[in-house]
């Protein structure tokens, strides 16, 4: 390995999601120190994902085939939809392991300042999925930012009187303390309220 392979992969490891060039410096060190351990068996896992992901066709998830475990699970609930921004948020609701319906990944929301609208997310699909797959609920599990409500009010729009629509309880998480907390997530946790 040359001093450039070692700059490139650190440039190439920086890239990624929560990696700074420090973090990605000590990740190459510590690949490369632990070669046989880690180093071969990543490089090889991630050439054999990079031959074989691919996107399911029906609802958006990351899996090796053109529909996705979760589409063909024949056990999930087929009458609910849970609609959410991309993959990371449809394995975290996975991880929780509550929800046991099909989901829809939008793969972003709207944002006119970005020029992303309707078309450019799956939202189409999701309408159509509603209609051919006898949908009774559309469960809204986008983030509680402008472009999520804004992306979660389009959807309502688009199938006002077909569906019936939730989406996830906002406010105090669990564990939370009112002193460390943001004024929106207090307004959405007071409007929220329910008897005891």
């Amino acid at each position: 390995m040359s001093s450039n392979d070692l700059e490139n992969l650190i440039d190439l490891m920086a890239r990624l999601p929560g990696l700074g060039p420090r973090s990605a410096r000590r990740a190459v060190l510590h690949l490369v120190r632990k070669r046989a351990l880690l180093l071969t068996p990543l490089s090889d896992a991630m050439q054999q994902v990079a031959v074989t992901a691919r996107e399911c066709l029906n609802c958006g998830n990351i899996g090796t085939s053109d529909i996705c475990d979760l589409c063909a699970d024949d056990t999930r609930a087929t009458g609910e939809i849970c609609v959410v921004e991309d993959v990371a948020d449809l394995w975290a609701m996975e991880r929780a392991g509550v929800f046991k319906g099909r989901y829809h990944v939008l793969g972003g929301t709207l944002s006119a300042l970005d020029g992303i609208g309707p078309e450019e997310l799956s939202i189409p699909r999701l309408v159509d999925r509603v209609t051919s797959e006898a949908i009774t609920e559309v469960i809204l599990a986008l983030n509680a930012t402008v472009d999520g409500q804004t992306t979660a009010h389009y959807i309502a729009d688009q199938l006002e009187g077909q569906v019936r629509l939730t989406s996830l309880a906002q406010g105090v998480p669990i564990g939370g303390e009112l002193d460390y907390l943001d004024e929106g997530t207090i307004s959405a946790a007071l409007r929220a309220r329910k008897s005891i």
